[in-house]
């Protein structure tokens, strides 16, 4: 099966060694986002709130990069520095997704690239 990469520039470039998203079939790997600006590859803000948004907003742009939507997310890992911020990540969750919902992880860390407080990766399948 043929690997492609994703890529664009309305998500923030590969801060390592990786791809925004790899695509094998009709199944994308993306890659984890963290809030930078892609303009700037600088964090959005120290807002925990506004982290969260960037965050989907970079995954958002994956995603349409790749030829699908936060509708064909089935499956997320989210890494928080503190899960005390889990609410706010199910409250921008339900303003960006529609149900049914994908499946999700939630896994507390002890610290994230260059300083954030979210990170998000995802798995997406395209239905055809």
């Amino acid at each position: 099966m043929t690997r492609n990469i994703i890529s664009t520039d309305k998500a923030p470039g590969a801060i390592g060694a990786y791809s925004q998203a790899v695509r094998c079939g009709d199944t994308v790997y993306l890659s984890g986002q963290i809030p930078l600006l892609p303009e700037t590859m600088e964090k959005v803000s120290n807002d925990v709130r506004a982290q969260i948004e960037q965050v989907f907003t970079n995954l958002a742009a994956v995603c349409e990069a790749a030829g699908g939507s936060f509708a064909d997310v089935a499956k997320l890992n989210v890494y928080l520095t503190d899960l005390a911020d889990f609410p706010l990540v199910n409250e921008v969750m339900a303003e960006r997704f529609e149900e049914p919902y994908p499946a999700r992880a939630a896994i507390g860390v002890s610290q994230l690239p260059k300083g954030v407080v979210v990170e998000v990766e995802g798995i997406m399948h395209l239905c055809a």
